[in-house]
């Protein structure tokens, strides 16, 4: 079996396939909506408010934490969530830059 061959591809396509991995599933999707929606940060209501047990919700949170698209603090004996906004504005502007690779060139190949 062979390995992912990321270091033949630029820092930016690896960046790019990495911030799409965030959006590949719909329950990381939820759970970004959530907190989104929410606008402070969660600790634990995402069981109750998803409905997916818990190890399949904190699989997901630790790829969105992974990511950078969400930060986790320790409060007692919960980690509480919240979006890293910083790192989502430098998302958008990464993704709104590949999306947009058609906008001079909208004319038709083939």
């Amino acid at each position: 079996m062979g390995l992912a061959k990321t270091e033949m591809f630029t820092d930016l396509q690896n960046e790019i396939s990495l911030i799409s991995k965030a959006f590949s599933h719909p329950a990381r999707v939820t759970i970004l909506q959530y907190l989104f929606k929410t606008n402070s940060c969660v600790c634990g209501d995402l069981v109750n408010e998803i409905g997916l047990a818990q190890p399949t919700i904190s699989q997901h949170l630790k790829e969105l934490k992974q990511l950078g698209l969400i930060k986790g603090s320790v409060e007692g004996t919960s980690v509480c969530y919240c979006i890293n906004h910083e790192k989502w504005a430098t998302m958008k502007t990464v993704m709104s830059e590949f999306l947009d690779q058609d906008i001079p060139n909208k004319q038709d190949c083939c």
